[in-house]
Parts: C-alpha cells; sequence; structure tokens
C-alpha cells in the first residue's frame, strides 16, 4: 500500500512539474515576438532604397500556361498565358525569431501539423522541438515533389493578388507553399539580432541560414521553418508560381498586393506591416480595352507607384 501511494505521489509531482513549467512558458513576462515585414513588391530581399528603383519583375509571355514555370517567349509566336513575375520577401524586424515547428505521427499521414516557438524574455531559451512548442496554428506542411522543390512546404504564410482600387479582387495566385529560411540580411537596426553564435538565438540562426526544409527527405516527420530576426526570405520573380496571370485582364489600373501571415495565426509583435503593394497600368497593345482572342504581343504593365505597409495603392488614380 505504501508503494502505491508513493507512486502516486511520485505521479501527482510530476504532473505538477509539467503543469508549472507549461504555465511557466505560456505566461512568459516578456517574450520576444517576431515582427513580420512584407518587403516592398519587386525588390531584391535586403533592398534598402526607394521601391520604385526595384526592378525584379517582368511581364512573360508564355507559350504553355500549364507550366509552373514555363519560359518566356522573346521571339514572336502566339502565347497562351501572360504572366506579371516580380519577386516577394519577407524581413523578420522584431525582438525574436519566427519559427515553427512541423509534425506528423507516421509517414502514413501526408501532411504535418505546426506549431510556433516562441523565444522567452526571461532566459533566452527557444523551443527546440514540436512537442516543446505551445502554441497551435492552423497552418499545416506537406513535400512538394515537384522537380525544383523536392522539399517540405508551410501553407498558408502569404498570398499576393490582382485587385481593382476599390479592392475587388480580379486574379489570385496559385502558389500553395515556402520553405522558409534565413535568405538575406535587412540593414535595420535591431536590438535582439543574433550577435552570439553559442546563443540559442545564435545557434538557431545557423540552423536556419540557407534552410532547405528536409530536402530530398518525403519520408521526414518532423520539419521545421523559421526566420531570424534581422533575416529575411525571398522568392525569386522566376521561381515556380511567383506570377499573377495577366491572360484576361482588361486594360485598365489595378493593384498587386501581396500579404503574410493574412489571418493572424502566427503570433508578432507588429501586424501593421504585413501587406505591400505596387499600383500598375496594364494596357493592352493599339488602346485596345480588352485582351485579343490570339494574344502575339504583351500588354504594356507600368509601375505607377509602390505602396510598403498598405493593401491600397491605386485608389487615387481611379
Amino acid at each position: 500500500m505504501v508503494s502505491r501511494i508513493g507512486a502516486v505521489i511520485a505521479a501527482l509531482t510530476i504532473t505538477a512539474v509539467n503543469l508549472v513549467s507549461s504555465q511557466h512558458v505560456q505566461a512568459d513576462p516578456a517574450p520576444l515576438l517576431p515582427d513580420l515585414r512584407q518587403a516592398p513588391i519587386g525588390c531584391p530581399g535586403g533592398h534598402d532604397g526607394s521601391p520604385l528603383l526595384c526592378r525584379a519583375w517582368d511581364v512573360c509571355l508564355v507559350e504553355d500556361a500549364s507550366a509552373a514555370r514555363g519560359k518566356c517567349m522573346y521571339r514572336g509566336g502566339t502565347a497562351q498565358a501572360v504572366r506579371l513575375r516580380f519577386t516577394t520577401s519577407i524581413d523578420n524586424v522584431g525582438d525574436g525569431p519566427l519559427l515553427l515547428h512541423a509534425h506528423r505521427d507516421s509517414t502514413s499521414t501526408p501532411t504535418m501539423n505546426v506549431r510556433q516557438a516562441i523565444q522567452s524574455g526571461v532566459d533566452g531559451s527557444i523551443a527546440g522541438s514540436y512537442n516543446e512548442a505551445r502554441r497551435e496554428t492552423n497552418s499545416s506542411a506537406y513535400y512538394e515533389p515537384a522537380p525544383t522543390h523536392t522539399h517540405w512546404h508551410l501553407l498558408n504564410f502569404e498570398y499576393f493578388q490582382l485587385r481593382t482600387p476599390d479592392g475587388g479582387v480580379v486574379v489570385t495566385d496559385r502558389k500553395n507553399g515556402f520553405c522558409i529560411g534565413d535568405r538575406y540580411t535587412v540593414s535595420d537596426d535591431l536590438e535582439h539580432r543574433p550577435s552570439d553564435p553559442d546563443s540559442p538565438a545564435g545557434k538557431l540562426a545557423e540552423r536556419l541560414n540557407g534552410h532547405m526544409c528536409e530536402h530530398h527527405n518525403p519520408s521526414a516527420v518532423d520539419v521545421a521553418f523559421g526566420i531570424s530576426v534581422g533575416s529575411g526570405d525571398d522568392y525569386k520573380h522566376d521561381v515556380d508560381f511567383q506570377w499573377l496571370d495577366l491572360t484576361h485582364v482588361k486594360s485598365g489600373v489595378y493593384d498587386v498586393v501581396n500579404v503574410v501571415n493574412s489571418d493572424r495565426a502566427l503570433l508578432e509583435k507588429n501586424y501593421d506591416n504585413n501587406a505591400a503593394s505596387i499600383a500598375i497600368s496594364v494596357q493592352w497593345p493599339d488602346g485596345a480595352a480588352n485582351p485579343p482572342d490570339r494574344i502575339d504581343e504583351a500588354p504594356s504593365v507600368r509601375m505607377i507607384r509602390s505602396c510598403p505597409g498598405k493593401e491600397r495603392c491605386a485608389k487615387t488614380y481611379s
């Protein structure tokens, strides 16, 4: 009987310790939160000059509309599609890293659940696994087998759209996932940028540098995604699905809108900089109001202005 009572007491003690530990993590008095900033559309990662000078975008006539990364036609011929291609980038200018742990219990499940790890402001510690991370999200991860990827992708992270000046959606992107890591640095003066390579943030930054999201490992049951403080993740304009389809878009003025963490599923210190937009003018050849049935020439697309931090940019031009 004494041994049974002792076992019960021990079990209750372990449970109490676990609860206290969980409450300590969740009730951190000064959590170090990330701050995701959507960089100006069409700018290379880390650009700190005028966004109007950014030229990482183009108009691409594509012969095969089914190709995610169709080659652009430059020497005549009839195109099946017209694509506005542009680079997008996300900076982390917060106090702590964005770190997401994805997990599945077995390879029979095609997708992984995702939890967010928040760096402690008390001791700087960062949860190193899915089980240690405490914040559930509605995001998920899947393995992309396409030859240009063959790694795990995070879903519901970012989207881009073509909109009318009054906010009506004309075209939505077809991109469905992102492999997030540290691809470049930003010039901002940030107090919590990792400086000590032996600190938790420094060790994580080393892990995220050029992170490939379990490349060539479809059997993985765990994968991490993240961006360190002072770093960013970019997608070049010639990457698969890094475009909006202009094939059936009428001549006119539009907003190209890019938004990260739109549903605020990921905890941040600030959500005011999660969007960026550019106002563009689209004009089909010969002053036509509508796209032609046979596309032999691309429409003229001109950037009117860039609006970092805003979802509306063309309103004053409507």
